[in-house]
């Protein structure tokens, strides 16, 4: 598993909910738009893999 794509399903984890909204992990990331890209690429990275299904829109479970 890529670093991007571990450090999203920890901030998936530490947030204890059943599902997540993108931009929820967005802010968790900080404003830099390195860091958001690096949670984009971590989420495609899971959902490709089956790890993050998609919920529709912006959420994940």
């Amino acid at each position: 598993m890529k670093p991007p794509s571990s450090e999203v399903l920890k901030m998936f984890l530490d947030m204890q909910g059943e599902s997540l909204d993108l931009h929820a992990m967005f802010e968790s990331s900080g404003n830099v738009p390195a860091a958001r890209a690096q949670v984009v690429d971590g989420v495609e990275d899971l959902v490709h893999e089956g790890f993050l299904p998609s919920a529709g829109g912006d959420f994940y479970v």
